[in-house]
């Protein structure tokens, strides 16, 4: 692999005039790669993956979402799929080169969006980090109470991680809490809240769900070459929303990670890893000199 490159901060043009800040990072002439964090979460989440896969001779672009991290959050509170997939697809406009797109849980669903209505011809791969347009009612349900828990936000880090280590009981608590800061803002009560615009919980989920029924519907009979990780012990893919994955996209490639939960890439990061760089090393290779 390369030798490790500068991650640089780059901002782009997103919907509504927002701004989409992102890290970007490899060699500009090689295949690209977008990475989509999930909801709650922010580019920070990619840390690691951007790096490996930039050493792999790729170039890398990992942007927060609209209302997340440094983005802009937009006044209209718009939050829903299709304002994600808007942005994403703004984004892509800007790039020269046709990328592989891979998301997270939120950062999928807009992945998907954005193949669904401009066809296969907008990546040349999806790699779905434990999400399907059908999820468990039960383990969304789990997310949004932990996003919702702490209003008033943190005294410090450590009631942070607190928080993290309850919603997570599977992984170890780290011992470095600064990536954990990277998703946390200072208010001016002095206290740490997320990192991210609390209207988006305001969406009613009802609606969330319509927008995903339809999302399978219009993803239909595309042939996208499609990677789903979904994590051992997810309660958001269960074993009932894989099986009827399976059944919509018969051809989709599936990698299950053990001990993980719906955070993959923090649960088993090593293996979650390996398991992109081995599909893009399929839908996106890398030329090598002679």
């Amino acid at each position: 692999m390369d030798a490790p490159r500068r991650v640089a901060q780059e901002a782009f043009r997103g919907a509504d005039g927002l701004t989409l800040v992102a890290d970007v990072t490899g060699p500009e002439d090689g295949p690209c790669v977008v990475l989509l964090h999930g909801g709650g979460q922010t580019r920070q989440s990619w840390a690691s993956t951007l790096r490996l896969i930039a050493a792999s001779g790729r170039r890398v672009i990992a942007p927060d979402a609209r209302g997340h991290g440094e983005s802009d959050r937009p006044a209209s509170g718009e939050y829903t799929i299709r304002a994600n997939a808007d942005d994403l697809l703004a984004l892509l406009e800007q790039l020269p080169l046709r990328p592989v797109l891979v998301g997270a849980s939120m950062g999928g669903l807009s992945a998907m969006r954005v193949i669904a209505d401009k066809g296969c011809g907008v990546a040349s791969g999806l790699a779905l980090v434990d999400v399907t347009p059908t999820l468990n009612p039960k383990g969304t349900r789990r997310i949004r109470e932990f996003m919702t828990s702490a209003p008033d936000g943190f005294a410090h880090v450590e009631a942070a991680a607190d928080a993290v280590a309850a919603y997570l009981p599977h992984r170890p608590r780290p011992k470095d809490l600064s990536g954990l800061l990277s998703n946390l803002r200072l208010g001016g009560d002095g206290r740490l809240r997320w990192h991210w615009d609390p209207r988006l919980l305001d969406h009613p989920q009802a609606e969330h769900e319509r927008d995903r029924r339809r999302l399978e519907r219009d993803l239909r009979g595309l042939v996208t070459p499609i990677l789903l990780i979904r994590g051992a012990q997810s309660d958001v893919v269960d074993d009932k929303a894989y099986q009827h994955f399976l059944r919509a996209f018969p051809k989709a490639k599936v990698e299950t990670v053990q001990g993980a939960g719906h955070m993959i890439a923090g649960d088993s990061n090593s293996q979650f890893n390996t398991a992109i760089v081995e599909f893009l090393d399929q839908v996106a290779p890398v030329a090598r000199s002679a």
